[in-house]
């Protein structure tokens, strides 16, 4: 016997509890994923809708009832094409979530530490440097969990050693791989001119261009890094996790890709080269 409360004639068991509570959960996550996008007004009204159709089923209004009925339906149907993106976000989210994930339980289990990438972020930051300075806009993608071959293949094929020459030859005005994003996956750089996913976050500022919502856009659907630097006014930010950290410090770029992607920021020989000028290193913030 499942023990429950009985308010009038309402019988509310546990259970009934447990599964509204869990609802309730499942709505609000929803509603994060999409919230400040179009979808999130289609949402709510789909809500509202379904809401109201309850009520009036529990009235007896049969007409009203029968009406919203056939709405209530199709909405399956109604929820695929009207959701297609949205969707598609929710279930990359569980995926990069999963434990089954590449850098989850059972890569664990086979090598017994998650291996990390040797990538060298030396070369990215003075790139970053460099192309913040000359008000040249960048766009570096850096995978964590996933490769991101989908993307990558959008662009052209590289797979070279990652370098501040390289990175720049890349983004320049001139160069006709500057127009995209470039990817690094394994400590290496797979594509550039890569077409990333648009945000539709209504709530980013007008002054972000495209390139500050394809990373934002690509943060919110994969578990990836992505340095944006401005062409309009040199700054740097970091997008991840659905959140943009705008007008980074050089120090502050250091520290948060550091972190981040658990990076080795020098290689042996050249710390051994620069000794403590590049560990010390006191410059203001990056500005164009």
């Amino acid at each position: 016997m499942v023990l429950g409360l009985k308010i009038g004639f309402l019988e509310l068991r546990l259970i009934d509890v447990l599964d509204i509570l869990l609802v309730a959960y499942l709505v609000y996550q929803v509603y994060k994923l999409i919230r400040g996008s179009v979808a999130q007004k289609i949402f709510v009204g789909i809500m509202a809708i379904y809401a109201v159709y309850k009520v009036v089923s529990s009235l007896g209004m049969e007409m009203l009832s029968g009406l919203l009925g056939q709405f209530v339906g199709v909405g399956g149907l109604a929820a695929l094409i009207l959701f297609q993106q949205e969707i598609r976000k929710i279930l990359l989210v569980i995926g990069k979530s999963s434990f089954i994930s590449e850098e989850g339980f059972f890569r664990g289990l086979l090598s017994g530490n998650p291996s990390r990438d040797n990538l060298q972020l030396l070369p990215v930051i003075e790139a970053a440097k460099s192309l913040s300075q000359s008000h040249c806009g960048g766009l570096v993608v850096f995978a964590r969990s996933t490769e991101l071959k989908f993307y990558a293949e959008t662009g052209e094929s590289l797979d070279a050693i990652i370098s501040k020459g390289l990175l720049l030859s890349i983004f320049s005005k001139t160069s006709p791989l500057h127009d995209g994003a470039v990817i690094v996956s394994r400590g290496r750089i797979k594509a550039a001119r890569c077409i990333l996913p648009v945000s539709e976050n209504q709530d980013l500022p007008s002054n972000f261009g495209l390139r500050h919502r394809s990373a934002l856009g690509l943060s919110e659907m994969t578990d990836a890094v992505i340095l944006v630097i401005s062409e309009e006014t040199g700054q740097i930010s970091i997008a991840h996790d659905g959140m943009l950290e705008h007008n980074l410090s050089e120090n502050d770029l250091r520290e948060k890709l550091t972190t981040m992607l658990s990076a080795p920021l020098l290689r042996p020989f050249e710390e051994e080269i620069s000794g403590t000028e590049m560990l010390v290193d006191a410059s203001p913030a990056i500005r164009g």
